[in-house]
């Protein structure tokens, strides 16, 4: 885990950046503000879930176009059972849908997730290390998303502690808001609503080995 002090909003330049992510809303959810915050980043969004979902994709697409970026969207099932994907199905769409090129970053979630529980998110993040460690994507950083709900008993809260922990600007956050309430079109008092947060915060890894020996230790480290 790199142990370099906290990053402020200021320092982070200009990037190409890959943001890959299981659900249409994850990318602002967990990453909205640092997105919006960096308009210099040359990003990509990959969506790994519900391209086959026409009003959830189109979204997605609209949503693209606010922040003006591009993206794409894959169609892993996605059912409400949850049932297990191989890490070969997952590695095998990002590798389709992800520009193959030299990123300056990738974000993506947490092998661990962001909450209890949603196994897409645990899969994507673990496919995304495994697919760094072995040379198949290529990146200078990787952070991964860094929340927890204390086993949901509360919504989720960015990890004050981890590697970066961006505070948003009350602009920021209502572009943020408003995205998931309009362009989203979630009720006002939906999980996702609630789970809007006003601080954004990341696990940072600049070398892949690193990542690989969270992934497998089991627990996150802080």
């Amino acid at each position: 885990m790199d142990k370099k002090p906290k990053t402020k909003e200021k320092d982070i330049k200009s990037k190409k950046v890959a943001v890959i992510v299981a659900h249409p809303d994850d990318e602002i959810l967990w990453a909205g503000g640092t997105i919006m915050c960096n308009p210099k980043w040359q990003c990509f969004i990959v969506c790994l879930c519900r391209a086959g979902d026409s009003e959830r994709a189109q979204k997605f697409y609209n949503v693209l176009k606010v922040l003006k970026v591009d993206g794409v969207m894959g169609d892993l099932d996605d059912g409400p059972e949850q049932k297990v994907l191989t890490d070969k199905k997952i590695e095998n769409l990002i590798l389709t849908l992800l520009p193959l090129e030299f990123y300056d970053l990738i974000i993506s979630h947490s092998p661990f997730g962001e909450y209890t529980r949603h196994l897409r998110h645990e899969e994507t993040g673990k496919a995304v290390i495994n697919l760094w460690n072995v040379g198949k994507i290529f990146t200078n950083e990787l952070w991964t998303f860094a929340y927890e709900d204390n086993n949901k008993q509360y919504y989720p809260r960015p990890i004050k502690n981890a590697a970066i922990y961006l505070s948003l600007t009350q602009r920021t956050w209502l572009r943020k808001y408003r995205l998931i309430t309009e362009t989203y079109g979630f009720e006002k008092n939906s999980w996702e609503t609630n789970s809007i947060t006003k601080s954004e915060s990341f696990w940072k890894f600049t070398d892949a080995k690193d990542a690989d020996n969270w992934l497998n230790n089991g627990v996150v480290l802080k």
